[in-house]
């Protein structure tokens, strides 16, 4: 792994997507060198119970999810580093990814560094994060069964959670900060013709309360009076949006609007040939465990199969 090594695959990033392209590569002998990243494993690392990744009857940690992903990565022969890429240059072939001062060349580069959820910011929401505070009603849903929680958000995806979740929760709270919602008005109008969606607008959530449980209520403000008031809610979902980690890419790679990467309908292509993305980097609808590995895999079957082409 020196300046002038050429690797046959750099994958830049170790979620779902980037491990399970591992794995594949690995097998496919083409010895694939991982830059996983200093928070290395994705949202997986801050998901305390994954129920819904096959294979896994009894549920299993995000953490454990991760490491056992890795392991068969690495039991395949990938080699890991666990640093940050600061700079790409997607110029010419070979490609080149720097760690610092520290150049890797590439034949072919998979990039599988995920989106981050937008959080409120509150210390509270940290403390109480997944023992109540969630960023995925797809993925924690089914624990708040029967019990009353809130979505904060006025876009598509927070009616769209909002909806989801009358499947489990006894009453969602709708929590927006304005008198309007952003989103389209097939999907306010679904929201709000639901009996078990109760709307709050122009309140803000300011404090998360809860105890060693986890999340009992919210301190919520009007942006109009300033007046604070407690609600009792057992959960708080933030659809809020998510931010794609492209920003180092941005000058070499097509994005869309928001920032994800555009690939090629019904596969894992950049604009740059030889540069392929997987996961949440260029999913903003599905953005689930299982999706990401296997757009993992597709990444790792292009790549594999763009190198034969392109000796």
């Amino acid at each position: 792994m020196s300046d002038n090594q050429l690797e046959d695959m750099i994958i830049i990033g170790s979620g779902p997507a980037g491990l399970t392209c591992a794995i594949y590569a690995a097998r496919a002998n083409l010895k694939p060198l991982m830059i996983e990243g200093e928070e290395a494993g994705g949202q997986l690392m801050v998901t305390t119970d994954v129920e819904n990744f096959p294979g896994f009857e009894h549920g299993v940690t995000g953490p454990n999810l991760v490491a056992t992903m890795r392991s068969q990565a690495e039991r395949f022969g990938t080699r890991f580093i666990t640093r940050n890429v600061t700079k790409v240059d997607f110029s010419s072939r070979p490609f080149k990814v720097f760690i610092g001062q520290t150049q890797y060349l590439a034949k072919t580069v998979v990039i599988s560094t995920g989106a981050s959820a937008k959080y409120l910011g509150l210390e509270s929401e940290r403390k109480y994060m997944n023992r109540g505070v969630s960023a995925c009603a797809t993925c924690d849903g089914a624990f708040f069964k029967n019990v009353e929680v809130a979505v904060v958000g006025g876009g598509d995806t927070a009616m769209e959670e909002a909806n989801f979740l009358t499947r489990f929760a006894s009453t969602v709270h709708l929590i927006h900060r304005r008198d309007s919602f952003r989103a389209s008005k097939i999907m306010v109008d679904r929201a709000l013709a639901n009996p078990k969606i109760k709307v709050h607008y122009n309140k803000e959530v300011v404090e998360v309360l809860g105890d060693e449980k986890g999340v009992n209520g919210l301190m919520l403000k009007d942006t109009v009076t300033g007046a604070t008031e407690r609600h009792q809610f057992q959960g708080l979902f933030l659809a809020i949006g998510h931010k794609p980690n492209t920003d180092v890419f941005k000058e070499w790679l097509r994005l869309d609007e928001t920032g994800y990467i555009k690939t090629e309908k019904g596969s894992t292509y950049t604009n740059i040939p030889g540069v392929f993305a997987a996961g949440d980097v260029q999913d903003h609808v599905y953005r689930q465990a299982i999706t990401a590995a296997g757009s993992g895999c597709m990444a790792s079957i292009d790549a594999e199969r763009w190198l034969e082409a392109n000796p």
